[in-house]
C-alpha cells in the first residue's frame, strides 16, 4: 500500500477520559489503537469547527481586521472569521461572521477549502471562504461580549505586502489569501 493510500484510515479510541470542559473547547486524554496497530495516548483539544472570510469588493478592496488575541496577548491583522454554530453551515455561518463583526453583506460565497492548523491535538477544521461584498451596502455590527473587531477595507495589493512582510501570521488568514491567488485569482 502506498503512504498517500493510507490517509483516512481511523483509529480506534480505546477510552476517552475528560480534563477540561470550556466554553470554546474541551480538553480530554484518549487511548487510541492507531490504523498501524500501535496504542498510543494522547491529549486532544475538542474544539468547534470554524470559518475565515476573505471578502473582497469589485475593486479589489479587502476587508481586514485587526483583534486582540489573547494567545499573543496583542491584536492582531488579520481576515473575519468566527466558529460555526451548531447545525449551522460553513456558507451561513460566514455570513453571519462577517455580518456580525464588520456589518458588510456577503454575495456569491463559495467555499474555497478546509484547513486542518494542528491535528497533532485539536480537532478544528476551519472553512475558508471566499465572498463578495458592495461597500455601500453596510448593515450594524454585533459583536460578542467579550470581542471588540475593528476592520477598514485594504488594497489587495498592499494586503499582499502585509502577508509579505509577516504582519498578517494567522495561519487561516495567510491560507485564505494564498489559496485565492495560487488557486481562483484570474492572471
Amino acid at each position: 500500500m502506498d503512504a498517500l493510500d493510507k490517509a483516512g484510515r481511523t483509529g480506534q479510541i480505546l477510552d476517552e477520559q475528560p480534563v477540561y470542559q470550556g466554553p470554546i473547547f474541551d480538553l480530554v486524554k484518549q487511548t487510541i489503537k492507531t490504523p498501524d496497530g500501535l496504542t498510543v495516548d494522547r491529549d486532544l483539544i475538542k474544539h468547534g469547527d470554524a470559518v475565515t472570510i476573505l471578502a473582497i469588493t469589485d475593486d479589489d478592496q479587502v476587508v481586514v481586521n485587526t483583534e486582540y488575541r489573547v494567545g499573543l496577548n496583542a491584536e492582531t491583522i488579520s481576515l473575519p472569521a468566527g466558529l460555526i454554530n451548531a447545525g449551522e453551515a460553513p456558507l451561513a455561518a460566514a455570513t453571519r461572521e462577517l455580518q456580525e463583526e464588520t456589518g458588510y453583506i456577503a454575495h456569491d460565497s463559495q467555499v474555497m477549502t478546509a484547513i486542518t492548523s494542528s491535528e497533532g491535538f485539536t480537532s478544528e477544521t476551519v472553512n475558508l471562504i471566499l465572498t463578495h461584498i458592495d461597500p455601500t451596502e453596510h448593515g450594524e455590527r454585533h459583536f460578542d461580549a467579550d470581542e471588540f473587531v475593528n476592520n477598514q477595507l485594504v488594497p489587495l495589493r498592499q494586503v499582499i505586502d502585509l502577508l509579505r512582510a509577516g504582519k498578517i501570521r494567522s495561519a487561516q488568514a495567510v491560507c485564505a489569501l494564498t489559496w485565492y491567488l495560487n488557486f481562483l485569482r484570474e492572471a
